[in-house]
């Protein structure tokens, strides 16, 4: 159980790193390989930003083998609920969102209309400064009530609702 708290309490931990990181780091110092995430369009397949899937694998790596090393003891755990984030990340922000996969391109579920118009949101600055949204899976109030008000506006139309890219 106590492993498990560890994993759960990691895992939570790793949106508020990813906020830090993302509004300070990415959007800090080292905006050069941040910046041609916000572009209009991909030019290539990779791009510098997927550097930061690199930097966070590393601790999680670590903390994998020296934690299995030691008979699978907390780190192994606290490298686990970092991968687990990594993963929710990845399938979230760059199939989810951003379509790398073109999957999920016509949900209804709320949650996900809400996480895209809140990154829709952090995309409109095409530069590191003014920017909003800085999270990955927690979703500020205000896009919720722009998914309520869009639903009451689409309420008796013939339209389906169509998400934002």
């Amino acid at each position: 159980m106590l492993f498990f708290l560890i994993f759960l309490g990691t895992f939570l931990l790793m949106e508020c790193i990813t906020w830090c990181t993302h509004k300070y780091v990415m959007h800090g110092f080292m905006w050069y390989f941040h910046a041609d995430h916000h572009q209009p369009k991909y030019a290539n397949v990779f791009e510098r930003n997927d550097v930061f899937f690199v930097i966070f694998a590393i601790p999680s790596i670590l903390l994998f083998y020296f934690g299995a090393a030691a008979g699978f003891d907390y780190r192994f755990f606290i490298g686990l609920g970092i991968f687990a984030y990594g993963m929710s990340y990845f399938i979230v922000h760059d199939i989810v969102i951003h379509q790398r996969l073109k999957l999920f391109k016509n949900t209804k579920n709320k949650y996900l209309i809400a996480l895209r118009k809140a990154h829709k949101m952090h995309h409109k600055h095409l530069d590191k400064h003014e920017g909003e949204s800085f999270g990955m899976l927690y979703v500020h109030k205000k896009y919720w009530e722009k998914v309520r008000r869009d639903k009451q506006l689409m309420k008796g139309k013939k339209v389906e609702y169509a998400p934002e890219g």
